[in-house]
């Protein structure tokens, strides 16, 4: 982690699996104490809020055990992969608060390395040519029930395999008609042992290689050779990997290491109201249904920070959420929680009105004006006070007022008084009408006497409203966001059903706002408090100083807390 991005003392880390497994290895001295991890990420898309669990364990165990985590390239799908994501990939890792240092590696420069390792496996008769195709290989590998078939090539001398190796290398055949099989153990309960492919023809430049390779190695091949040219000692990676390790054991067990590395699984992240699939991600920004990755309401790390969110509450997530070896669905109430709870230390507060009613004090001259001071953040002695113009009219929401309020609405109504925040309290005496007669202006007597530092005379009132001052206002437009999926648990679902369907249409409203003029000065990223309503961002891409737009971070209502006994 950056120096920079220190935490608040916590309580000590629990001793979840993964740090137990860690922690014994050193102990008993395994890899000579070291401790070397990866984030090996495949540069298709861009990452999001489940890849920052991993990055957490990845980067928090090696820091924790003073020893280092790569960041990997998993680049060995070039019809897929390109540079934007490469660099999204690592903006993403340093914003969420990790670095590695010159520890940056990629896949493809181990392409001659990994060529090698496979002509080393064909001469010990441990690999083999295979030239069934795609069709026939399913039928041939059979189910985990039914032991597979053999290749009709899986006897082929290794010199014959070697040379239509090297030739698949030349580019001498046609894509898909030849392979490069593990000989392992066509009856094992394992489909992933049964003489998986670890090579294939593929005619597509790379992105770092260009048209150097027309073969390229699977990723379950690869994988754990990049681990151990790296010398990682702990490979951590997510419970749908667990039927691949015997795969990757064997490839490791046939490099005549010392001391291999380890591969060991965790549950990954499932979050209500998400999908965590790049595929499906990436179809959501191919078929225009989100303004592109960075949309405040996608689940990509580079969304939720144009939305708001804070790396360091993103972190506490994680923590929180835990490390273990059982699926389960995440509340994101969760995650808005510890946003909240990050932002109300630091988020400066300001004053924005989002459906504006019209406020006119009948007992303050037209074109006077005064100032008052509001403070910035009350959990923040250091965050200081700012100036903030009153006059004659006003802006307030239109929900502080009721014709004819039930009980418990204590905010205003014909002939009831309550308190401006920071400037005292009024009194509606009045109220004009539109056509539809729904209030469209309130006129009010305010009382000077009562604004905040004044001496109490004694009276009571039960609400604090917010407002914005009418000549001062500053017109914004505000993006109001809600969750993307109408569906609470989406990766339960099955596999063919048309997840656009479960998108809700009403995810993003925009609106039309007023606040104080001091969020004319709001810089693009930066986040507020606009009280008694919610945390907002000045939007990273369209914020203007001439044009304010704002995205809900999140509101301030905590329903985890709650339900959690928090509140």
């Amino acid at each position: 982690m950056n120096a920079d991005s220190k935490k608040p003392a916590a309580s000590p880390a629990p001793q979840h699996f993964i740090r137990q497994i860690i922690a014994a290895d050193v102990a008993a001295g395994r890899y000579g104490g070291r401790v070397v991890t990866r984030f090996p990420p495949e540069p298709n898309g861009y990452l999001h809020i489940g890849h920052a669990k991993a990055i957490c364990i990845d980067f928090g165990m090696a820091a924790e055990f003073g020893g280092r985590c790569h960041l990997r390239m998993d680049d060995t799908n070039p019809s897929k992969e390109s540079m934007e994501y490469v660099e999204a990939i690592q903006r993403d890792i340093r914003w969420l608060g990790f670095d590695w240092g010159e520890h940056f590696y990629f896949a493809a420069d181990y392409f001659e390395r990994m060529y090698d390792v496979a002509c080393d496996l064909i001469r010990r008769d441990l690999a083999y040519v295979c030239g069934l195709t795609s069709e026939q290989f399913k039928e041939y590998r059979g189910v985990p029930t039914r032991p597979g078939r053999e290749s009709p090539w899986r006897n082929r001398p290794p010199a014959e395999s070697l040379d239509l190796f090297a030739r698949m290398r030349a580019g001498e055949f046609p894509d898909g008609s030849l392979c490069l099989r593990a000989k392992i153990d066509m009856a094992s309960p394992n489909l992933h042992l049964r003489d998986p492919v670890i090579y294939r023809i593929m005619r597509v430049p790379h992105y770092r290689t260009g048209d150097r390779w027309c073969i390229y190695p699977t990723y379950d091949f690869a994988h754990p050779l990049e681990d151990a040219f790296e010398g990682v000692t702990h490979s951590l990676c997510s419970l749908e990997f667990e039927v691949h390790r015997p795969l990757y054991d064997w490839v490791v067990g046939h490099l005549g290491l010392a001391e291999p590395p380890r591969q060991n699984e965790f549950a990954r992240l499932n979050l209500t109201y998400t999908v965590m699939s790049k595929r499906k991600l990436l179809e959501l920004v191919q078929q225009g249904r989100v303004s592109g990755w960075d949309d405040p309401r996608m689940p990509t790390l580079c969304g939720l920070r144009r939305r708001g969110y804070p790396p360091e509450a993103i972190r506490e997530f994680c923590e929180r959420v835990g490390v273990t070896k059982f699926e389960s669905l995440t509340d994101v109430a969760l995650l808005e929680h510890c946003v909240r709870d990050a932002l109300n230390r630091t988020a400066p507060r300001r004053m924005a009105v989002l459906r504006p009613l019209r406020v006119v004090l009948d007992n303050v001259a037209e074109g006077a004006f005064e100032e008052f001071e509001a403070v910035n953040n009350p959990e923040d002695p250091a965050a200081g006070a700012r100036r903030v113009p009153f006059g004659r009219e006003l802006w307030i929401e239109r929900d502080d007022f009721m014709d004819n309020p039930p009980p418990k609405f204590y905010r205003l109504a014909p002939g009831r008084t309550v308190r401006l925040r920071y400037a005292g309290f009024i009194e509606c005496v009045g109220v004009e009408r539109d056509s539809s007669g729904a209030p469209s202006l309130l006129r009010c007597r305010w009382d000077r006497g009562t604004a905040e530092g004044a001496p109490s005379d004694g009276r009571k009132v039960k609400s604090t409203i917010h407002w914005v001052s009418a000549a001062h206002a500053v017109p914004m437009e505000v993006r109001l966001y809600d969750r993307l999926f109408t569906v609470e648990d989406t990766a339960s679902l099955p596999e063919d059903t048309d997840f656009m369907s479960l998108l809700n249409p009403n995810s993003l409203t925009s609106i039309e706002a007023l606040g104080e003029p001091a969020l004319a000065a709001a810089a693009p990223g930066e986040t507020f408090q606009f009280e008694r309503i919610g945390y907002f961002c000045a939007d990273s891409r369209d914020h203007r100083s001439d044009r304010p737009v704002f995205n809900r971070t999140v509101e301030l209502r905590d329903a985890w807390a709650k339900i959690s006994g928090r509140a």
